[in-house]
């Protein structure tokens, strides 16, 4: 599996996303920023959906680099519990079944599903009793 960015993700088999964990402050962030002030974490693999929404338009490119035939997907905001809040795609729920507080789990998925050689991203699916 190939990142869309190093330092995204540990080379674990159930890979974890890798924040940011301010060595004065304490506080973790995602991605880690390249300073030194920043210690690399994993991150927790499971966590709940804080808030989300759903992206039905094709955004503008650039910045967008996803493929061209669009599908809507849901935004969502995970809470990683005692950590960070990290926006990234939900894939594996109807829109109309996502809920305020599910469980998730980091499951990373391709940019480009339709391209065998695509790079991954961050991304959720549902977890415990929802998936």
């Amino acid at each position: 599996m190939r990142a869309i960015a190093t330092g995204l993700f540990t080379d674990e088999a159930q890979p974890r996303l890798i924040g940011g964990k301010d060595r004065e402050t304490g506080r973790i962030v995602f991605p880690c920023p390249s300073a030194a002030t920043y210690e690399p974490v994993p991150l927790s693999r499971e966590g709940s959906l804080w808030s989300y929404t759903v992206q039905r338009y094709r955004p503008k490119s650039p910045p967008y680099a996803g493929p061209e035939s669009f599908k809507p997907w849901v935004v969502a905001y995970v809470e990683l519990p005692g950590e960070v809040i990290v926006e990234a795609p939900l894939y594996g729920v109807a829109f109309e079944d996502v809920k305020i507080g599910m469980p998730v789990r980091f499951a990373p998925a391709p940019l480009n599903p339709e391209d065998a050689d695509s790079v991954f991203i961050p991304a959720f699916e549902p977890a415990g009793d929802v998936a």
